[in-house]
């Protein structure tokens, strides 16, 4: 099972460096440099002779080739999976991921039939996110840690915190790619004010959905900053958390300098795709951390956990040895207590002895 966590964790990489690719074609504008799909200028694609690749065709070509080896990898880790899963949620969600890198091969080449039109192109943004979400998943609940792990973690907040966050990025990352699909990339020119103004003196479609967008990376800005600093407060000691939080508040700082370098550059393409690229790093860092708090390992003491719960057990003065002998987790004291009381049978254990004083 090593191996196969190390290979979902290479197809999510490989998910990275197709949309990076794909970002390069948008950003170039490129999309169209190749006419006919699947082939390339009436040839079999991986065929194509190499000194052909010029201009807008090397980066439009290139991610095809990209697409399609993302795409093999993918059926080999989805017939693998279902081999050696005993997990069938986890299998399911091996055939989710073909399925869906199937379908994004359909929206890819219908954006190039259909001459790009913007919902195709948006849709196609879309899944290509919701892809990557679905490979960075299978590395993570394939990983030896993930299999380590405990149940849920104590801490409803921080759950919706996280999960809150997640959704926030994903509608975020469509937004952008609406303004892009739509050419509304230097739909407001000046960066920071719009126009001089906080608000736009001028409203146009490209307008509104330019400014969405800024008004949506703060919120999810603010989102990030509670949602790291609730777990660097209350779970410094999880490594699990931690990382995760820790990237995310490092990569959407990274985002939002990116996203002023795209418009003070013109668009420069580089920049354009690096933002792109750091908005699914974003997206990716929020979701590991919204699962780990759905299955997070105990390798901190009971102080270090949810505040509501540590502060009742500091007050009771649970001993640990009560909780390993009963293999009961801690944020169940009442189950503890009634375990203990049952095999009483006249003499008080030892452990409520010492709570006893």
């Amino acid at each position: 099972m090593k191996w196969l966590h190390r290979y979902a964790t290479l197809v999510a990489a490989s998910t990275v460096i197709l949309i990076a690719a794909g970002g390069m074609v948008t950003s170039t504008g490129s999309g169209l440099s190749v006419p006919d799909w699947p082939n390339t200028y009436g040839r079999f694609m991986f065929l194509f002779p190499f000194d052909k690749w010029v201009g807008g065709i090397f980066y439009e070509h290139s991610h095809r080739l990209i697409a399609s080896t993302v795409g093999f990898l993918t059926v080999i880790l989805a017939v693998w999976i279902w081999r050696v899963e005993p997990r069938a949620w986890v299998r399911r969600l091996g055939f989710a991921a073909l399925g869906a890198v199937i379908l994004q091969g359909v929206l890819g080449g219908m954006t190039v039939l259909l001459g790009l039109p913007p919902a195709v192109s948006i849709g196609h943004a879309g899944l290509a996110q919701l892809f990557f979400c679905i490979t960075v998943t299978l590395a993570l609940v394939t990983s030896p840690s993930w299999k380590a792990a405990s149940s849920a973690l104590d801490d409803p907040l921080l759950r919706r915190l996280a999960l809150t966050t997640t959704v926030l990025v994903y509608c975020q990352i469509l937004i952008g790619a609406t303004m892009r699909h739509i050419g509304a990339g230097m739909a407001i020119p000046t960066f920071p004010l719009a126009f001089g103004h906080v608000l736009p003196p001028i409203w146009t479609t490209a307008i509104a959905v330019h400014f969405a967008h800024r008004a949506g990376a703060v919120v999810v800005l603010g989102s990030v900053v509670a949602t790291a600093a609730h777990v660097w407060r209350w779970h410094a000691g999880q490594r699990d958390l931690v990382r995760p939080a820790t990237a995310m508040a490092i990569l959407v700082c990274l985002q939002a300098t990116l996203g002023a370098l795209v418009v003070m550059s013109g668009l420069q393409p580089i920049i354009n795709t690096a933002h792109v690229v750091n908005g699914a790093l974003v997206l990716a860092t929020s979701l590991v951390l919204t699962l780990r708090t759905r299955a997070s390992s105990s390798q901190l003491p009971v102080s270090s956990a949810n505040p509501r719960t540590a502060n009742s057990r500091t007050a009771n003065h649970e001993p640990a040895s009560a909780r390993t002998a009963n293999r009961e987790p801690a944020n169940r004291p009442s189950t503890l207590l009634g375990t203990a009381l049952s095999g009483s049978k006249g003499r008080e254990p030892a452990s409520l002895r010492e709570v006893g004083g």
